[in-house]
């Protein structure tokens, strides 16, 4: 059971799993995006009225930070006991938890309802969000990347991928659609609570289609050979194994994080407080490109995946980290005309170029680990490297602008952030024709080295050409 390619699941089932974990990825990414674009729009005269309009913007994207602190420790426990128990019930979990997290905030009193009581309430919330979302995203892709054909795993991962830019959609479309219709007093009052209490319809669509679908049966085989080590005692925890042996395979996913991340959240969120403040550019019009843009990102992501299944993971992802390099100045450039068809252009080229990043990421990542740690493993080195890269990057840039009043700053922060995702994918070997069965093998690890018992097998080679 253990030797061989991952069989493909029946053709109706491939399906019904991608759309379970796009809805998934789709609602969660949703309520956290709404918590960012929120916090560049509203949260600062709302939780933070008695300070200076930037420096409220400065602590209302600090709690939006905070949410990433906690997903290290989502990654950590969403991974121990989703290699331990399976994938399916912990992405139930996760979505209940962001979900139930993201309705509260839309009925948190403000500051000038209860005073310093609001912020803290709100971060505590942040909290449970960026939890949930730690243990989310490896689950979602792994879900897909186990169940799907090997050939062609590359474009079916992808599609929780595009989970991120369907809820940047959904959410930036949320906001647009109200401050449009809205005076900014209504919408600073109670419109903006309206974006958060829909997420309670949306958990209910989204738990009925994830409960439907079933293990994946890589798993379930490796979950079996676990059971029988564990009778002789020889199965080490899935942390344990990670660290001890794929420390190596960690650093590199953190290290192609960096700019994939770095560059998403100055595209997306920062944008929102650097085109209406020094662009002079109205929020509707901000929002409108975003929108644009994600729309774009949504339809590419699938396509890169695909050619990541031709040509490699490695390859696809070296040409969107040094792509978000070299457009840090045109991007700004771009925005600094205050032109909508600019602004657009600036925005839609960006997330394309990182699409190019985050589409092979899900494949790449799962292809690095063993089954039996894989969700550790993937989540770990995805969430810790978001602490160090999503969180503080719309709080670094606002800070930057803040103490140079200039774009340039920031555009060398993103192409910073370039340079190390270069790097540590130039270090990693390609992995994209992987057998995610093999939960014993003689594989490589990602960096080259001979990989330690619990490795990933080499796969028979696929045809070049074939999708």
């Amino acid at each position: 059971m253990a030797s061989g390619t991952t069989a493909p699941p029946p053709p109706a089932s491939l399906p019904r799993i991608v759309a379970a974990s796009l809805i998934g990825t789709t609602i969660e990414w949703y309520d956290f995006f709404l918590y960012g674009s929120a916090a560049a729009l509203v949260f600062n005269k709302v939780f933070f009225p008695d300070s200076d309009p930037l420096v409220g913007t400065l602590l209302s994207f600090l709690t939006y930070a905070v949410g990433f602190a906690a997903r290290p420790l989502g990654a950590l426990v969403f991974g121990h006991y989703g290699d331990r128990l399976g994938r399916k019930k912990l992405l139930v979990l996760s979505l209940v938890l962001m979900g139930g997290a993201t309705f509260a905030i839309g009925l948190l009193p403000t500051h000038a309802t209860v005073g310093s009581a609001a912020p803290v309430l709100l971060t505590v919330l942040r909290l449970v969000q960026g939890f949930a979302l730690g243990g989310e995203w490896g689950g979602a892709v792994l879900l897909v990347s186990e169940h799907g054909d090997p050939r062609r795993r590359g474009f079916w991962a992808s599609w929780p991928q595009t989970g991120a830019p369907a809820g940047q959609l959904l959410a930036t479309g949320v906001l647009s659609v109200l401050t449009a219709v809205l005076s900014d007093d209504a919408f600073g009052s109670w419109g903006w609570r309206i974006p958060f209490l829909l997420s309670g319809v949306l958990v209910v669509v989204g738990l009925w289609i994830r409960l439907s679908v079933d293990e994946s049966p890589v798993f379930k085989q490796a979950l079996e050979r676990a059971a029988a080590r564990k009778d002789d005692g020889t199965e080490p925890m899935p942390l344990v194994s990670v660290l001890r042996h794929h420390w190596r395979d960690v650093l590199v996913a953190m290290g192609a994080r960096m700019a994939e991340n770095i560059s998403y959240y100055v595209i997306t969120a920062f944008i929102l407080v650097y085109a209406t403040t020094s662009a002079g550019v109205s929020k509707q019009t901000a929002l409108n490109a975003v929108l644009v843009g994600s729309a774009v990102h949504f339809a590419v992501i699938p396509a890169w995946g695909a050619l990541s299944d031709r040509v490699g993971r490695r390859p696809v992802y070296l040409f969107g980290a040094a792509g978000v390099g070299l457009w840090a100045f045109p991007f700004f450039a771009l925005v600094d005309t205050g032109s909508f068809g600019s602004l657009v252009l600036a925005v839609t080229v960006g997330l394309v170029l990182h699409g190019a990043m985050y589409a092979p990421q899900a494949a790449f990542f799962a292809e690095m680990f063993a089954t039996r740690m894989r969700y550790s493993g993937a989540s770990i080195g995805a969430q810790f490297a978001s602490v160090a890269a999503g969180a503080p990057a719309p709080l670094i840039a606002t800070a930057l602008l803040s103490d140079y009043d200039s774009s340039t700053p920031i555009a060398l922060y993103v192409i910073a952030a370039a340079v190390l995702t270069l790097v540590a994918v130039a270090l990693a070997r390609e992995t994209r024709h992987r057998d995610l069965a093999g939960d014993e093998g003689d594989g490589m690890g990602a960096v080259g080295e001979p990989a330690a018992s619990g490795s990933v097998a080499q796969a028979p080679a696929v045809r070049p050409g074939r999708p």
